[in-house]
């Protein structure tokens, strides 16, 4: 696919949520990417910006931050970082309406994955409802259509 950098959000992603603790599993796949010379940001509009620098130094991953996700401004910062086009990117990240659609936005591919904790942001909590509600519709749709 081409795909050269991928965009990295950190709450429940790769961290579970306001945690400095990095799964054993996240450390070697990081290291894995790493080594096949796939580039890593984290795009990340967490306020804890000391936290944000302490994983990007254990974990050797620039980062971008600014205002938040699904808005452009810090995708681009991150591409930007990395010098990679859109085209040849890929965000990784559990929410639809920030991750996914930001990345749809500028014409990245998106890869949604599942939260890695159930803790989390009472606003976040909110959307994954919309989340459920969204996906149940479009399952409903597709039978449909099938």
């Amino acid at each position: 696919m081409g795909i050269r950098a991928l965009l990295l959000d950190l709450d429940n992603t790769i961290t579970p949520w306001r945690s400095r603790q990095v799964p054993a599993e996240i450390v070697e796949w990081v290291k894995r990417m790493q080594a096949a010379g796939i580039q890593l940001c984290f795009v990340s509009n967490t306020r804890n910006l000391g936290r944000l620098q302490w994983l990007s130094e254990q974990l050797n991953i620039p980062y971008a931050r600014g205002p938040m996700k699904p808005r452009r401004a810090m995708l681009r910062r991150a591409l930007e970082t990395l010098d990679v086009e859109p085209q040849h990117a890929a965000i990784v990240g559990d929410q639809l309406f920030t991750d996914v659609w930001g990345g749809n936005r500028l014409g990245i591919y998106t890869i949604w994955v599942h939260p890695m904790h159930p803790r989390e942001f009472i606003g976040t909590r909110v959307s994954r409802q919309v989340e459920k509600w969204l996906l149940k519709r479009l399952k409903r749709y597709q039978q449909d259509d099938a």
